[in-house]
């Protein structure tokens, strides 16, 4: 691996911050990887950029895994089009004030949070699930996106990472099983839970500004611009049908992606795939949705129709920006970018500074490449034999790249994750990175200085 394989990711961050353009920067980024790559191959390098550039993004797409994300992604559009435009959202808006449940901020902050822990199954049903649920409550209180953005975006993923009765954890032990270590995996599993400082600083940070209704940076300027908007601006609570036609197709979500992660895992819900089951559920939430709206005698097939494309419509910039960001994190791979990162680590460090380097490294890895899983793929194999040479805690060191990876991907403009929290509270990506950064960047400054002082403790 050498220093040039971080150049793709670099050109992607330097474009997204001078251009405000995140697909021009994300085709950029991948079209350097495949010259890079080509370099090493003979004949016409530019041709064979072009060329593989292309081949990269069907190879992406055509994967199993990552198509049945882009369709989930686009069919999530014809839902939000259903629930919004029945009148669903607006009448679920007008009971849960009616009935006290949110009738103040800090109500309604709290209500989103704590629906994205309790759809801790998986990360985007956890984004999805509370970002539908709020988005016109948000509206309602004059809160922004970006607000939503940030709640659904640090608290699922750290949720996920935390509670590992789910795909992350399967994902995780899967990767962990492959060693021989004193401990078993399962029990270091478990036990990097309370070592993963980044994660429960993340929620504690959420729950602060939920609960003392303060923002701060990028994000009280976007409050503030809401605040200056005029009172009767049209928002997503204007009109109200039925709240049914909101709750049904939401719960439908929400039970059979539950039901599809038993059917997945074959009776093992940690075992099942989340992408499946994830897609699986959108589709069917949307038939139910259909129906439901069809049976009202509201909306014809034609108007239903018309209706659910122009949801998948609104989101293909989104969409494009999903595939882009799988197709970089692909070519990223085989460069070797994120290998070439965990390598800067060194042989030399002393023992204190190793958990804070790897919690840095897994972050750096995490933002340049925008995977997470990625992340967690390239730095435990490196991690573990360091517990095994150096003697550290297993726990300490699996937790510090566990949070490194969130950590990393909440900063990244380039992050999958991000877009589909974008997609879910339906804010603008590069401002929902932006106001997102500073309270990300908070709490990995304050977990760098906790693994720190751990290892001083106990190493």
């Amino acid at each position: 691996m050498s220093w040039y394989s971080i150049l793709p990711p670099l050109v992607a961050i330097a474009i997204v911050f001078w251009r405000k353009e995140v697909i021009m920067a994300l085709l950029l980024a991948v079209a350097t990887s495949e010259f890079l790559l080509a370099i090493s191959g003979e004949g016409n390098t530019l041709f064979y950029t072009f060329i593989n550039t292309i081949e990269r993004v069907v190879a992406t797409a055509s994967s199993p895994g990552n198509s049945r994300v882009i369709l989930f992604s686009v069919l999530i559009g014809a839902l939000l089009a259903y629930i919004r435009e029945s009148g669903g959202v607006a009448a679920t808006v007008n009971m849960l004030i009616g009935k006290g449940v949110a009738k103040s901020k800090r109500q309604v902050g709290f209500l989103t949070m704590f629906s994205g822990i309790a759809v801790f199954i998986e990360s985007n049903l956890s984004v999805l699930t509370a970002g539908i649920l709020s988005r016109g409550l948000f509206d309602k209180f004059k809160m922004s996106r970006a607000r939503l953005a940030y709640i659904i975006d640090s608290t699922s993923a750290p949720v996920c990472i935390l509670i590992l009765l789910n795909g992350w954890g399967a994902y995780v032990l899967g990767l962990l099983s492959n060693y021989e270590l004193e401990q078993s995996a399962v029990s270091i599993l478990w036990g990097s839970v309370a070592y993963n400082f980044y994660a429960i600083i993340a929620l504690l940070i959420v729950a602060y500004t939920i609960a003392f209704d303060k923002v701060h940076g990028p994000m009280k300027e976007a409050e503030q611009k809401l605040e200056r908007l005029e009172v009767n601006v049209p928002t997503e609570a204007d009109k109200g049908t039925k709240a049914s036609f909101m709750l049904v197709p939401l719960l439908t979500l929400v039970v059979s992606m539950v039901g599809f992660m038993f059917w997945t895992g074959n009776g093992d819900i940690a075992a099942g795939s989340g992408s499946k089951s994830v897609l699986y559920a959108t589709i069917l939430s949307c038939v139910v949705a259909y129906f439901l709206l069809s049976a009202s005698k509201l909306f014809s097939h034609h108007k239903l129709v018309e209706m659910g494309f122009k949801g998948m419509g609104e989101l293909l910039p989104l969409v494009a920006i999903v595939l882009l960001s799988m197709t970089l994190g692909a070519s990223l791979k085989e460069l070797g970018t994120g290998v070439f990162v965990a390598s800067l680590v060194g042989d030399y460090l002393p023992i204190t500074l190793v958990v804070p380097m790897l919690f840095l490294t897994g972050a750096v890895i995490s933002f340049t490449t925008g995977t997470s899983w990625g992340t967690f793929a390239i730095l435990i194999p490196i991690g573990v034999p360091l517990i095994q040479a150096l003697g550290l805690p297993p726990s300490l060191v699996l937790g510090a790249i566990l949070g490194g990876g969130v950590f990393g991907d909440h900063c990244s403009p380039i992050s999958d994750t991000s877009a589909v929290s974008a997609i879910a509270s339906g804010c603008d990506l590069l401002t929902h990175v932006k106001t997102q950064m500073p309270y990300a960047l908070v709490g990995g400054a304050l977990t760098l200085v906790a693994y720190f002082l751990v290892s001083l403790a106990v190493l």
